[in-house]
């Protein structure tokens, strides 16, 4: 029985990769540009790239999931990396997000500046005497207090909704999940578009709105221990 599939929709699992999943790797891919780039064409040059590849091909939660493991292999935590790629069923042939496989054969290839910076990266700077005057002009909107339901997927696959606001942070929120599934507010990963998002970020500083998705890899889960009156 041959293990390679291919058919007009163009999904392929190579012969030799059939039930092979590698953990991923902890070295870093070392790679330079042609002409140096600053930390501003890098994150454009992403952008473009999560923008644009899931409407080519495979499945976009899939393109999410990956997003959000370059994301954690950049900060060095493969702890988070490796969950998010189990959660969602992604093979890694190589141990590497490089070129991967969803559980339908569909294939996924990041390129390297999308997991590590090049080696000739230029590193920006900010004038400081300019530094006060544009965080005055960028102050987010503010909104008023009016809760929605939140779409929200954890990492093991589950769905659900919680009450939310847009001037709501993250911090807050773990606190209403926590209370809802017993879920532990430290052991909470926040992401959305493929970026951590902080205890400190309120939702009014994103870009999400009422019918989008936050994700959460939920790490070393076990869940709150309540106290039974005697």
């Amino acid at each position: 029985m041959h293990c390679g599939i291919a058919d007009t929709t163009s999904r392929y699992v190579a012969p030799d990769y059939c039930g092979r999943n590698e953990p991923l790797k902890k070295e870093r891919l070392k790679w330079k540009n042609e002409y140096p780039m600053t930390e501003g064409q890098l994150r454009r040059k992403r952008d473009e790239f999560w923008d644009t590849a899931p409407a080519f091909d495979g499945r976009k939660e899939i393109w999410d999931a990956l997003r959000a493991a370059a994301v954690a292999v950049e900060l060095n935590d493969l702890e988070m990396a490796q969950a998010i790629v189990d959660g969602a069923c992604i093979t890694l042939p190589h141990g590497t997000l490089t070129e991967s496989y969803d559980e339908l054969g569909n294939r996924y290839q990041l390129p390297a500046y999308t997991l590590t910076p090049p080696t000739n990266l230029i590193t920006e700077r900010t004038n400081d005497s300019e530094a006060p005057d544009q965080k005055e002009q960028k102050k987010p909107p503010t909104f008023p207090k009016e809760e929605f339901q939140l779409r929200v997927r954890l990492s093991c696959g589950k769905d659900l909704r919680i009450s939310a606001s847009m001037s709501d942070s993250i911090s807050q929120l773990k606190t209403v999940l926590e209370g809802q599934e017993d879920i532990e507010a430290a052991h909470q990963r926040w992401f959305f578009a493929g970026k951590l998002l902080t205890d400190k970020t309120r939702l009014q500083d994103t870009k999400i709105q009422k019918d989008f998705v936050v994700q959460v890899i939920v790490n070393n889960y076990s869940p709150v221990t309540k106290l039974m009156p005697n």
